[in-house]
Order: C-alpha cells, then structure tokens, then sequence
C-alpha cells in the first residue's frame, strides 16, 4: 500500500483524519512549547485533542482549557494523561513531551509501553543507563520515536546531506561544529536566579551545556556526515568565575574512516545570539552552513568558484526540495524546519497505523537511536575531560 495521492496531506491520505496529539509539558511561559504546538499544526496533520501542561496540577488544568480544550482532557499530569488516554476509544495517537529533562525517560518509556508513538525534545534521557534502556523499550514496541532535533529540518542541512550522500565533496576529511550562544554570559546573574531554574537544579543533566545545545551540536555533526565519532578527547567545565554547572566544552574528534573534527560549544560568549555553525571538507570540495543565516549553504568545490545554494534555487536536491513550503527566494526558518519533523515523523506514524510505506525520505528525522548516540556522547565527553583530555570512545 502507498500514499493514495501526493496532493493530500500524507497523515489524512492515509488515515482519512489527522493525527490526534496530546502535549506535556511547554505550559505558559514555555518557549518550546509553543514551538512544538504550532509545528504540529503548520502541516495541518495533527490535532490537539489533550494536554499536561504544568507540573502544577492546578495551572496544568487552566492552561489546557486556555488552548481551547476540554477540562476533561486538560490533566493534571503527564502521568495522568498517558493512563486516561490510553483507555479512550477516541483517545491520542501521538504524545509530545517537552518537559524538563528529568521526566522525558519516564513519561517516555510509559507511552511507548501504552501503545503511543512519541516525538520528544532533547537530550533523550539524563544518563546512558536511561538511554539504553529507552532505545531498548522503543525498539521492542514498534512505535516512533521522533527527537527533535529540529535543526536536521532546515532545508539547507538537508541539501548538505545530500550533497556528502551524491559525493560531491569526496572522502570527508576534516569537520568543525560550534554552538555558541551568550544567553549566561550576563555574570550579574546570581546562581539558580536563570528564568529557567530547572537547568541549573540537577533536572537538567549531569551537563548543562552539553544536554542544551551540545547534543545540537553534536547530532548535526552526524546528520549531515553521515559519520559517528570514533573518539573524543575534551574539556568541560564553568567558565564564569563561582558558577557551578557547565558553560563550556571544547574537543577533537576523531571520526569513522579516519576523518578529523573539532567542537566548541558554549553559553557565555557575550553579546552573541545562536551561532549553530558547521564546516564539512572533504578532498573534492567543503561544505559551509550557519544556523544564523539558514537560507544560505555554501558550496566551495576544489579548484572551482564558490557556490551559494538556497531552498529551492537551482541544484536543490529531492530531499532538501521537500522540506520547502515556498518558492525561490522566500524565507523559511526556525518554525518551519521543526515543523519538518513533525511532518515527517506523522507520515511515518501514519504509514505504520495504515500497513503503508511512506516516502523513504520521511523516515530521516532524529530517531530513538540518534538519542542513545547523542547521550553516548555526552558520556564520552564528561569521561574524557575528568580524564584530563585522554581520549575516550563513545559507547564504551
């Protein structure tokens, strides 16, 4: 069976409806929680039907009945939800969780095991033991498992990866990534007094900097290379004089097939925003994208001027043409590149409901497995720097 008509929303061509959604987490105030509702509807393949919004019982109930839903499907808790939902005829297809990280093992591993599929934020799980052991209850259920990893969706990343899988850069040989923000470079800022506390109390991983945007950093690495890190030799630790938890991480990599690399990540460089960068070189040509300035991937070919691609323009490859909504010219972002993966994993959800084969190019968003990779990693990197740099290998 396949996708009746490729005019359809691929969710309603192979449902006839779409997807219901139930939400935990991303209550008022949330920044992501807003991103991941409004991703969810941009492709118009999902619903929401149910919502935990709060890990106060009181405002969970207000907030859900404030998006409109009904107070009997505004929980009290994600837990809950999970129970409630499961035993309704019209009951969710889909969880999304967005809370903070501590709870993402738990409320994960229990929709699964209730049948649900799940598109969850990063970092999968706090410890490698979580990881494992959810990758493990994933793979037994059948389910998908999306992990918003939402910076695989811009379409230029996806050009890039395109563009490494056709070989137009050759034998990769050496790559840097830097995620570098300064949103805690304000030293103003006492301890525990960040907006968002949680991060800092123990519910954000053994470290902050690299379950924020180390993980980022590190699965755009693997998702545009193709490549796992071999090795990791690294340094972590504070850098603002009396903080405690993690501002910093700095390491070599040493990548599959001999490749060398480089990772910087950090949120203390003052006065800079969201500085996502990446740079792929291999002996035909290098590859140069930006988060900042996402319509634009660079193309420098040995021996050849400089190429600029952007969505849609000439030489866009099917995958990345799939990922855009509009003409030429014509700017997409951050919304837009996590609704992707929305879109994708619900034609995945979908196609498995329905005994259907999806698109093949739907089924590459952050997985369950690219999780446990980047938990592997975070592990690796702690591993090495209390080791003074010795080189370590993820997994291991």
């Amino acid at each position: 069976m396949t996708i009746a008509s490729p005019n359809l929303n691929p969710v309603i061509a192979l449902l006839g409806r779409r997807l219901r959604l139930a939400v935990i987490g991303g209550g008022p105030g949330s920044f992501i929680g807003a991103m991941h509702r409004q991703a969810a509807r941009l492709d118009d393949g999902y619903e929401l039907v149910a919502a935990a919004l709060s890990s106060d019982p009181e405002k969970s109930v207000q907030a859900g009945v404030s998006l409109g839903l009904p107070a009997e499907r505004a929980y009290a808790s994600g837990l809950a939800l999970l129970q409630a939902e499961a035993q309704r005829t019209d009951g969710a297809d889909v969880i999304a969780i967005m809370t903070p990280n501590d709870s993402h093992f738990e409320l994960s591993v229990t929709a699964l095991k209730l049948g649900f599929d799940v598109i969850c934020d990063k970092p999968m799980t706090n410890t490698l033991a979580e990881a494992r052991e959810l990758h493990a209850v994933q793979q037994q259920s059948g389910r998908v498992f999306c992990l918003t990893h939402n910076y695989t969706g811009y379409p230029m990343v996806r050009q890039a990866r395109a563009m490494v899988e056709a070989g137009e850069l050759g034998e990769l040989r050496l790559m840097q990534v830097e995620y570098v923000q300064g949103g805690r470079a304000d030293e103003s800022i006492p301890p525990g007094q960040n907006k968002k506390r949680w991060k800092e109390d123990g519910r954000g991983g053994p470290s902050l900097v690299m379950g924020d945007i180390g993980t980022h950093a590190h699965n755009l690495l693997r998702f545009v290379s193709g490549l796992e890190v071999a090795e990791v030799a690294a340094e972590i630790g504070p850098i603002v004089p009396g903080r405690v938890v993690h501002d910093y991480a700095g390491a070599m990599l040493r990548m599959e097939g001999g490749a060398r690399g480089s990772f910087w990540v950090t949120q203390t460089a003052a006065g800079v925003e969201n500085c996502l960068r990446l740079r792929i070189s291999g002996n035909r040509g290098t590859l140069e994208w930006m988060q900042e300035v996402p319509q634009e991937l660079l193309f420098k070919p040995l021996g050849a001027p400089q190429q600029k691609r952007t969505p849609n323009g000439p030489g866009t490859l099917p995958f990345a043409a799939r990922s855009c909504r509009i003409v030429a010219g014509h700017p997409e972002g951050f919304h837009e590149g996590f609704a992707n993966l929305y879109k994708d994993a619900g034609e995945a959800i979908a196609a498995r409901r329905a005994g259907a084969a999806p698109d093949p190019l739907a089924l590459h968003f952050p997985n369950a497995l690219d999780g446990l990779r980047g938990v592997e990693f975070v592990d690796a990197v702690m591993r090495s720097s209390e080791a003074n740099g010795a080189w370590m290998k993820p997994g291991a």
